[in-house]
């Protein structure tokens, strides 16, 4: 009995599916680059990276939102490294909370288009990337003021970290990051004392 056989071709390697990952991602952040993080459709990224859209919702099933969270991926890797080399050296750790809250919001600022491009959780600090911010910031208040309602406070700071609060200051209050930093700080040190 002949039979045709169709021969689906051979799934990429891991290698290959690798390669492509990567090439998604820079094509992505050439375009972020070049445009507004916002204008840029998943369509583009995947005309200019030469691919299909089959292998770019292969990566990023969920579209431009995965696509973002897997950009900031490292970025938020090596913010997580330096505060965990912070605290391991130890010192005081009204210091390390000043510290820790003024690269935090140096990085929303930095990353704010892509942030508020993440979709489908009610607030964006919802998500677990973002989630070990409130542990370091609670766990940093009940070294300084175990006394206090830690969970309370920690909100009233981790809140003001979402690239949603962080927009209306800089973009409809017209502060500075200087002054949004600042401020934030200063709140920090009320709870605190």
């Amino acid at each position: 009995m002949d039979e045709i056989l169709i021969l689906a071709e051979p799934r990429p390697t891991r290698a290959d599916a690798l390669k492509n990952r990567n090439l998604l991602l820079m094509t992505a952040q050439k375009l972020f680059d070049e445009k507004d993080v916002a204008s840029v459709t998943m369509s583009m990224v995947a005309e200019e990276a030469g691919v299909g859209k089959g292998t770019l919702y292969r990566h990023f099933p969920n579209g431009m939102s995965d696509l973002c969270r897997a950009m900031l991926d490292e970025c938020q890797r090596d913010l997580q490294d330096r505060t965990l080399a912070r605290l391991r050296a130890g010192g005081d750790p009204v210091d390390h909370l000043s510290w820790f809250l003024s690269e935090t919001l140096t990085f929303v600022e930095g990353h704010r288009p892509m942030l508020m491009m993440m979709e489908g959780i009610p607030t964006k600090l919802a998500h677990p990337a973002h989630w070990w911010w409130m542990q370091t910031i609670r766990g940093l208040l009940a070294q300084i003021r175990p006394d206090i309602d830690l969970d309370y406070a920690a909100d009233v700071l981790f809140v003001m970290l979402d690239p949603r609060t962080l927009q209306f200051q800089r973009e409809t209050r017209g502060y500075s990051l200087e002054r949004v930093t600042d401020g934030i700080i200063a709140v920090a040190h009320r709870l605190m004392s």
